[in-house]
C-alpha cells in the first residue's frame, strides 16, 4: 500500500487522541514514525497498525464508518455454467451498490426530497408521452398529404432531443454505410498500427505495421495466432468460440518468449489490450488493440518509441501523464524526505540549544543571560541585604610547591564538584572561583528572606565535603577556611567578551576578611551574619574581638552546626532511618582530624567522578511569618539604638585579591554602624586565638 494510507491513520489518531497515543500505538506495532505519501510499503505494516489501533483505541470500526460514510451491498445478477472455461466452471455477474449512510433526520429529508423528485419525474414523463402520441398521430396523418418537411418549433425540437436521449426514438435510427471502403490497405495498416484480423482457424489475415515490427513472424500471412500470443485475460481457451462468448470483454494478449527473436528474449514481453469485433460477411475476427504500457521506462525496456503508437491512441497521453505523475511523486517524496530530515535536524538542534542554554545559565543568571541573548544592556542592580561566603584551602601555596600541576587540578576539581552540587541543594549563586578561592552569595540575583540560612547550611556542607578530598602531599583530608558576612551589594555584568556577573561593595571586602582571618575547618561569621542566624536554630559560639586588617577591631563568631538538620539533609542526600535521631551535623572537635577510608583512592591516581546519588534540594520557608516580622522589627530597633565608628571612604569589592590576609586595606563602601557588641570585651579570647594562629 502507499504510505498515504498509513499517514491518514496517523493523522486521525494524533488529531483525536494526541501524540502520546500514536507513539504508544506505533511502538506496539513496531513501525516507523513517518511515512512517505507515494512510497509503497508492505501490507503487513498497515494491518499491524489497524490491529493495534483496534486494541488500543477500541473504536476503530466506528471511526472507519464515520470516515467512509457508506454501505456496500452485493447481489448476483446472472450465473451461467461454462464448460469451456479453464479453471472456474461458472460465470457470475455481481451488482455492487454503494449507499450513503445518513442520520435519521437527514434520511427523512433525503427520502422526502427523493420522493418529490420521483413525482416530478413521473409527471414530466407522462406529459412527454402524451405529446409524443399526439406528435405520432399528426405525423402519420400528414405523411400522405405533405410533400415537404414541416418546420418544427424550438420546443418540439427540444422535446425530440430529450426523447431521443431517453431511448424513445433510438429504434428509428438507421446508419448509412458506403458501397465500398474508401481507404486503401496501406493507409489502414499505418493508421491502425496495432490491429490483427484472423479467421476461425486463428490464421492471421492482416496485421498493423507496428505489431509486425515487434512480432516479425506476423509478416508471414497464414500463420496461427496462438503460436505467437497467449490470452492473459479473460481466462479462456484460445479458440474462436471462446472468444465469441466473451466478445464484449477486453482481451489482453501477451507475446510468447520462445517465438520472439533472440534480441527480444531478454526484454519484457509485450502485452496488447483491445476489443474483439466479429465480421460476419468475412467470417473473421478483428482485434483492435494498443500496447499495454504505462510509463516511459516500460516503453524503453521494449525498445519502442512514442511514434510507434497511433496518434489517436490514448496510450500516448496515458504514458505522458503517468510520467508527469511519477515525476511529481518523486518530487513529493524528495520533499517529504527533506521535511523528515529537517524535522530530525530541528529536534537535534533543540536538544543542542537546551545544552547551550544550560551551559550559559551555569555561567550567568538566567534573566541576565536572556537579556544578553536579546542584545539588551544589563543594568546593575542594588541589593539591600545578601550574604556572601568566601573559602580557601589552608596551606595551598605549600601544596602547590610540592605537587605536580595535574595533581592540583584533580584535587580542586574533586572539591569544586562537591561544592557545585551543594549550590543546587541550597539554591545559592556561585559567583566565581580563582585558584583555591570559592565565592558564593545568597539572595542574589533573586532576593530571598532565607539567604543567610542557605549560605550557613552551604558552609556546613563545605566543611563536610572537604573531609572527602585528600591532600596530595600528606594524604590527609584538606582543610578549608570559610568566612561569611551579610550586607548590601551592587551586582552587574562586566565586559563583553566572557562577561561576568560581579558583586561590588564593602560587603565583599568584609566577607573576604572573615575568610582570611578565619581558623582552619571553621566557619567565621561577622556580627551582621550572626544577627541574621542567632534565632535560626544554629549553634554559634563567640570568638570575641579580633583585629581585622583594614577594618580595625571586629566582634566575630564561629558557626558550629544546625540543630534541626541532619548531615544528609545538608548534603542533599536521600534520608536514612538513622537520620530520624537528628544527630549533630558538625560533631567534630577543635583540632580533630579524620583519615580517609582505605577504599578511597588518592587524588593523584584517579579522575574524580560525579556523585551518582540524586541531589535533593533542602526546603526553606521564604515567606515571612509573623514571628519573623516581629523579630526583624526588634532587631531594627536594637541596631538603631546602638552607636559605633563610621568610615568615610568608598570602594568596591570583588573576589580578586581578597582571599589572603596580606592584601592591602580596602575602605568601606559607606558609613557602617558598628554594634556595641563589637567593642572589646574579652581580651583573653582574642589572645588565645592569636596564639593558636
Amino acid at each position: 500500500m502507499y504510505g498515504f494510507i498509513n499517514t491518514c491513520l496517523k493523522s486521525l489518531v494524533v488529531e483525536k487522541y494526541g501524540e502520546e497515543t500514536w507513539e504508544k500505538l506505533r511502538l506496539q506495532a513496531g513501525v516507523q514514525d513517518s511515512f512517505l505519501t507515494f512510497e509503497v510499503y508492505k501490507d503487513e505494516i498497515t494491518m499491524q497498525l489497524v490491529d493495534k489501533a483496534c486494541k488500543v483505541l477500541g473504536i476503530i470500526g466506528a471511526a472507519a464508518l464515520d470516515f467512509f460514510n457508506i454501505e456496500i451491498s452485493m447481489k448476483i445478477v446472472n450465473q451461467t455454467e461454462e464448460e469451456e472455461r479453464t479453471g472456474k466452471k461458472e460465470h457470475i455477474v455481481f451488482l455492487v451498490t454503494q449507499n450513503p449512510v445518513f442520520p435519521c433526520k437527514e434520511r427523512k429529508e433525503f427520502s422526502s426530497s427523493s420522493q418529490c423528485l420521483v413525482d416530478s419525474e413521473k409527471q414530466s414523463e407522462s406529459q412527454l408521452n402524451k405529446e409524443d402520441l399526439e406528435k405520432a398521430k399528426n405525423t402519420t396523418g400528414d405523411r400522405g398529404n405533405s410533400v415537404c418537411p414541416v418546420k418544427k418549433s424550438h420546443w418540439k425540437t427540444l422535446r425530440g432531443i430529450i426523447a431521443l436521449g431517453r431511448g424513445k426514438l433510438l429504434r428509428g435510427f438507421d446508419p448509412v454505410y458506403p458501397k465500398s471502403l474508401w481507404i486503401d490497405t496501406k493507409t489502414f495498416c499505418n493508421g491502425l498500427p496495432f490491429h490483427m484480423v484472423f479467421d476461425k482457424e486463428l490464421r492471421v489475415k492482416q496485421a498493423g505495421v507496428s505489431i509486425q515490427k515487434i512480432v516479425p513472424g506476423l509478416q508471414t500471412m497464414g500463420i496461427s495466432l496462438d503460436q505467437y500470443f497467449r490470452i492473459v485475460h479473460p481466462e479462456v481457451p484460445f479458440t474462436i468460440s471462446s472468444i465469441q462468448k466473451f466478445i464484449n470483454s477486453q482481451f489482453v494478449f501477451q507475446t510468447r518468449r520462445e517465438m520472439m527473436p533472440e534480441s527480444w528474449k531478454q526484454r519484457p514481453m509485450l502485452e496488447l489490450r483491445g476489443q474483439m469485433m466479429w465480421m460476419e460477411p468475412l467470417q473473421c475476427m478483428l482485434y483492435l488493440c494498443s500496447p499495454l504500457l504505462r510509463t516511459l521506462h516500460e516503453l524503453e525496456e521494449r525498445q519502442m518509441h512514442i511514434a510507434d503508437i497511433a496518434p489517436h491512441d490514448v496510450t500516448r497521453d496515458l504514458i505522458l501523464l503517468n510520467q508527469q505523475r511519477l515525476a511529481e511523486m518523486e518530487l513529493s517524496n524528495q520533499l517529504e524526505r527533506k521535511k523528515e530530515e529537517l524535522r530530525i535536524l530541528s529536534k537535534h538542534l533543540e536538544e543542542e540549544k537546551k545544552k547551550t542554554e544550560a551551559l550559559l545559565y551555569a555561567m550567568l543568571p538566567q534573566h541576565v543571560a536572556n537579556q544578553l541573548k536579546e542584545g539588551k544592556r544589563v543594568e546593575a542592580g542594588e541589593f539591600q541585604e545578601c550574604t556572601i561566603l568566601f573559602s580557601d584551602v589552608v596551606t595551598f601555596t605549600n601544596i602547590c610547591a610540592q605537587c605536580e600541576p595535574i595533581q592540583i587540578v584533580l584535587m580542586l576539581n574533586s572539591m569544586y564538584l562537591q561544592f557545585d552540587r551543594l549550590t543546587t541543594v541550597h539554591d545559592v549563586y556561585k559567583v566565581e572561583t580563582i585558584g583555591d578561592a570559592y565565592m558564593v552569595v545568597g539572595g542574589v540575583p533573586v532576593p530571598v528572606p532565607t539567604h543567610a540560612e542557605r549560605v550557613a547550611n552551604f558552609a556546613l556542607g563545605m566543611i563536610i565535603a572537604a573531609k572527602g578530598v585528600q591532600n596530595p602531599v600528606s594524604g590527609n583530608p584538606i582543610q578549608i577556611r570559610v568566612g561569611i558576612h551579610t550586607g548590601p551589594v551592587l551586582a552587574g555584568v562586566v565586559g563583553e567578551k566572557m562577561p561576568r556577573y560581579c558583586l561590588f561593595g564593602d560587603t565583599v571586602n568584609i566577607a573576604s576578611r572573615m575568610e582570611s582571618h578565619g581558623v582552619p575547618s571553621k566557619i567565621h561569621l561577622s556580627s551582621s551574619a550572626y544577627q541574621c542566624l542567632k534565632y535560626k536554630n544554629f549553634e554559634i559560639t563567640e570568638r570575641g574581638e579580633i583585629e581585622v586588617k583594614g577594618k580595625g577591631k571586629m566582634h566575630t563568631y564561629f558557626l558550629i552546626r544546625n540543630k534541626n538538620a541532619t548531615e544528609n539533609e545538608i548534603m542533599g542526600r536521600p534520608m536514612k532511618d538513622s537520620d530520624s535521631s537528628h544527630e549533630s551535623v558538625q560533631g567534630f572537635q577543635e583540632g580533630r582530624t579524620e583519615t580517609i577510608p582505605s577504599s578511597h583512592q588518592p587524588v593523584t591516581q584517579t579522575q574524580p567522578q560525579k556523585d551518582q546519588t540524586p541531589t535533593i534540594a533542602m526546603k526553606y520557608v521564604d515567606g515571612p511569618t509573623d514571628a519573623q516580622n516581629n523579630l526583624q522589627r526588634r532587631n531594627q530597633r536594637k541596631i538603631a539604638d546602638l552607636t559605633g565608628k563610621t568610615c568615610d571612604s568608598k570602594s568596591d569589592g570583588s573576589l580578586h585579591g581578597n582571599q589572603h590576609a596580606d592584601d592591602g586595606p580596602r575602605p568601606l563602601n559607606q558609613g557602617r554602624v558598628k554594634p556595641a557588641s563589637e567593642e572589646p570585651q574579652n581580651r583573653n579570647v582574642r589572645s588565645n586565638f592569636c596564639t593558636l594562629l
